[in-house]
This record gives structure tokens, C-alpha cells and sequence, in this order.
């Protein structure tokens, strides 16, 4: 196993507060705003050599340009532009995406100290972090060629940032540093392919990242323990436990931060590290891609990463990734099977391409439990995050996760508040609701079960294909036990991050890290 450190290899980041030429410490810099008549102060020098293209060249201001800029680092200007940043649907993505652009524009240019300066904004107040976060995500390299060719590791050097004042600089430096190497784990587990992150894999990798860190990490291996505490993973488990290396693992982390404990998370993550659909099997070429479907999990991961960096006040949290396999054989789980889960409801199979409710379901029990057991009133917030539904994508497309509340939830408005977190961040979020049509749906249709798992159909077109999982969830671990109706009251939320995490081909997006960094993080340290 590779050190951690090689397997997080993310760039040095320096930050100044000076772009004179003299700083021989970068090559290039690259300027991310939306005008450049908004360069004033330490970067009014920027204004002239841009100028000076602009009157030959009109697409300044539209498109991406390299300028001959003698009187600042390299020589070299790239000024990567935003667009418009004043109408009804501009957000603060315009920054992360325009600096990506100028990232991959000064590799081709051959740098590899570039900085990047974005000046400040008056309605997008974290816009350089988030300017800092796209060039980073354009940098990142997949943990396979890092491994293989130690050589490429990395596409930079080290990457600068101009800031204002040496406290903002230091603050940029910390939290994207911080981010990015929560992104790089869920990247690297999420994009991983299903050998390099077979279950087993992951559980080392973890571990690894994790070992002399404030993160407790525990594997659950053990056949036998699996079967009796999480039946349901256990049934998606059992054609793939004959390959070792590809067996189940239930991954615990812990974190608890200095002083009084004032809020508890408890996450868990869908880590199915294949889906062939299982004995309802994925055809038509729609199979590719499936490893992709262990990025809730990686995120849980990645969540943690931060945490052991930032070392948050105040907050206790508790992850479980769910990772397992949906493979098939003569020894899967099929269609009409009933399971009765952790917390002893009796669910019907109903399609095993569903698998992913099936892998949480039972840790989200032991969630529950553990939140019973040391219950105070509004103090615990559980969550799922999974790569649940194709229904997700069609409902608000790509780029979007989407969260959903139960009862206990929506009144503290969880939602809305990481959905505005999200927001700062460029880590977009959509909110649905749990209706009661969705409960109706997952009812036991005969005297046989209590709960039905699935229908037949794909989620995308079944009707409330994305809020209906959500209600199967809190069905089958019996939260539906812990409601507003409740004397204990728990406030749950699922989090479905089929659109958000990245495309395939391409490199996953590490969502929903920064939005949770942003909501639960940035304020307690």
C-alpha cells in the first residue's frame, strides 16, 4: 500500500500579496474576474497589458487570452473570464469554471508555477476560495496513473494565489487545502475502478489515509457479523462474498472535536463498488460506469479527510460506508426475496438493481440506534448520501444534488440551510419533499411483507423515482418510528448525488465535501 501521503498528493499551495516581476517565486498568472476594469489598487498593473490586447483583439472579456505581461511573473498574463456576473442566474460557479479553464489553458502554455488572482467581489464573498477550488479540480490526478507513473503525479509544481492581506491568505491556503484533500479521497475511491477499489481496497486505503489522525477507523469483515447486523447488505453481498477480494466491508470513522459536544452528524454513505443490476441485470450497455457507484460512500470519506485537517469545535460526528458489491451469479440476491432488515420489518425484493437502499439501509438502523440510545432533543442530524437514482438526473439534471427532509428535518430546515451553504461554495443543491404518496408506494402489497424494496421499473421512469427511496429508508430502518409525531424525534435527510458526482468519462466532482465543509465546518474552527 502507498503512503498516504503519495496517495493524496495534492498541490503545494502559496499564497502572496505581491505580483511584481521580481516575484520570481511563479511563472504565469492567471486572473479570474468578470471586467478588467475592476483592477484597481495592487493589481491596477494588470489593467494595461490587457488593455493593450484588447485593442486588437475584441473577444477579451469573453474568452480566455495570453498576454505579454513583462512587468509580472513569467512575463505572462492568461486572464480566464467569468462572464456576466449580474443576472438572474449567475452564481458563483462562473468563478470555479472560469478558472479551470485558465488552469488547463497555462499547462498548454507550459507553466507550472502559475498563480491565479482573483480580486475581490461584493456579492460572491467566497469567490476566491471558489476560484482556488476549480483550479484545483482541474489539477487533480487519478490515483491509478499516480500510483503507476510516480512521475506524473502531479500537473504543477505548486500553485499560487494572490491575496489581499496575509490573513486572507493564510485562510485561502488552509481551507482549500483542506477541501481538495477531502475531494481527493472521494474522488480517488469514487473514480477508482472496481479492482482498485474493490471493497477490501478501500478498507486499506481508508485506513491508510486515516492512521496517526484524530479519525478512528473500525472494518467490519466478518461474514458471519454482517449476516446477523446488516442483513440487507448481506443479501446484495452474497454472490460476491465467494471472491475474496471482492467480500463486503462496513467501514466505521469517528471524529469528535475539542470542548462541548453541541451537535452530533451521522452519516452513511452508498458504497456498491459494481452494479451489474445484480440478477436484474443492467443491459444495453448501461453497465459502464457503475463503479461510479460507491461516491456516496467516498464522500462520507472525503467529509472525514477535511475533518481530520480543520479539526472543527463543538461537533462529534459518525460515518459508516456501506461497501459491497452487486454482482451476479448463481448466488445473488433475486426479485421477490424476503429480507427482513436490522430493524426487523420485512421487506420484498422487488428489483435488485435497487441495491443501494438495500447496502444502507441497516447502517442507517444502527445510526438510529445509536441516537436513541443517547438521545437529546435536537442534538443528532443523520444523513444518507448516494448515488441513489437515474430519476435524480432527470429531475434537475447534472451538477445538482438534491436533499430531501423527513419531518423532524424540514422543521429545522436542514435543507435550506445547506442548500444556501452549498450555494457559497459552488456545490450546488436542489430540494424535493417526502410525501406521503412516497410512503404509499413502498407498502407491503400483500400479507407476505410489511415494506416493498422496488418496483420493476428503472427509477427514471418511475413517478417520484427519486423522493420514493427516501421514504423506503426511513421505512425499513424505522425511522418512520421517529417522526414529529414522536416523543424522540430525529431529523434525517438523504442526500441523492447521481447528477453531482461527476461525469463519466471524466473525473468525479468530490460533491457534496465543500457543502458540507461549508454548513457543519467553517464555523467551528
Amino acid at each position: 500500500m502507498a503512503s498516504s501521503n503519495f496517495q493524496l498528493r495534492v498541490p503545494e499551495i502559496l499564497f502572496t500579496t505581491q505580483l511584481q516581476a521580481k516575484v520570481r517565486t511563479f511563472d504565469g498568472v492567471i486572473l479570474v474576474t468578470n471586467t478588467i476594469d475592476k483592477l484597481s489598487g495592487d493589481l491596477q498593473g494588470l489593467k494595461y497589458p490587457l488593455d493593450c490586447y484588447k485593442s486588437i483583439d475584441a473577444s477579451v472579456e469573453q474568452e480566455v487570452v495570453l498576454v505579454h505581461a513583462p512587468d509580472f511573473p513569467g512575463a505572462r498574463v492568461i486572464f480566464a473570464p467569468t462572464g456576466p456576473l449580474n443576472r438572474d442566474y449567475d452564481d458563483v460557479r462562473r468563478f470555479s469554471d472560469a478558472a479551470a479553464i485558465g488552469i488547463k489553458r497555462a499547462l498548454k502554455a507550459g507553466m507550472v508555477k502559475p498563480i491565479l488572482v482573483c480580486p475581490p467581489e461584493e456579492f460572491f464573498q467566497e469567490a476566491p476560495l471558489v476560484t482556488l477550488l476549480g483550479a484545483l479540480h482541474a489539477l487533480y490526478v487519478p490515483l491509478e496513473i499516480r500510483e503507476r507513473y510516480p512521475e506524473k503525479a502531479t500537473k504543477v509544481d505548486y500553485l499560487g494565489v494572490w491575496a489581499s492581506s496575509v490573513e486572507e491568505g493564510k485562510k485561502l491556503v488552509l481551507l482549500s487545502s483542506a477541501v481538495e484533500r477531502g475531494r481527493t479521497v472521494c474522488r480517488d475511491i469514487g473514480g477508482s475502478d472496481p479492482e482498485r477499489m474493490a471493497a477490501p481496497k478501500v478498507a486499506d486505503y481508508v485506513q491508510s489515509i486515516f492512521s496517526n489522525s484524530v479519525v478512528s477507523v473500525s472494518v467490519i469483515s466478518d461474514l458471519t457479523t454482517l449476516e446477523e447486523e446488516y442483513p440487507c447488505l448481506a443479501a446484495v453481498n452474497r454472490c460476491a462474498k465467494d471472491v475474496e477480494r471482492h467480500q463486503a466491508r462496513v467501514i466505521e470513522l469517528q471524529y469528535t472535536g475539542e470542548g462541548a459536544n453541541e451537535k452530533t452528524l451521522m452519516l452513511v454513505g452508498k458504497g456498491v463498488t459494481y452494479d451489474t443490476g445484480g440478477a436484474d441485470i443492467k443491459a444495453g450497455g448501461i453497465m459502464a460506469g457503475m463503479h461510479r457507484d460507491k461516491c456516496g460512500a467516498a464522500a462520507v470519506a472525503g467529509f472525514f479527510e477535511v475533518l481530520s485537517i480543520l479539526k472543527p469545535k463543538g461537533i462529534k460526528v459518525i460515518g459508516a460506508m456501506a461497501m459491497v458489491r452487486n454482482s451476479v451469479g448463481s448466488d445473488c440476491y433475486v426479485a421477490d426475496e424476503l429480507i427482513t432488515s436490522r430493524a426487523q420489518r420485512r421487506i420484498r425484493v422487488g428489483n435488485t438493481d435497487a441495491e443501494g437502499r438495500m447496502a444502507m439501509v441497516d447502517l442507517l438502523c444502527s445510526m438510529k440506534e445509536k441516537a436513541i440510545e443517547d438521545y437529546v432533543p435536537n442534538h443528532f442530524e443523520l444523513f444518507t448520501i448516494a448515488t441513489l437514482t437515474g430519476h435524480a438526473i432527470r429531475a434537475v439534471g447534472f451538477n445538482y444534488s438534491i436533499i430531501m427532509d423527513n419531518g423532524p428535518a424540514q422543521w429545522s430546515k436542514t435543507a435550506q440551510e445547506l442548500q444556501v451553504a452549498a450555494h457559497e461554495v459552488a456545490d450546488p443543491f436542489e430540494i424535493s419533499t417526502i410525501r406521503r404518496e412516497d410512503y404509499d408506494f413502498h407498502k407491503g402489497k400483500s400479507e407476505y411483507e410489511e415494506i416493498l424494496q422496488c418496483n420493476n421499473q428503472p427509477s427514471s421512469a418511475t413517478p417520484r423515482g427519486h423522493q420514493s427511496p427516501a421514504a423506503f429508508l426511513i421505512m425499513a430502518s424505522g425511522l418512520d418510528k421517529h417522526g414529529i409525531d414522536s416523543e424522540k424525534p430525529l431529523r434525517y435527510s438523504h442526500i441523492d448525488i447521481a447528477g453531482s458526482s461527476g461525469p463519466f468519462p471524466g473525473i468525479p466532482t468530490g460533491s457534496p465535501v465543500a457543502a458540507l465543509t461549508a454548513k457543519y465546518v467553517l464555523n467551528r474552527i
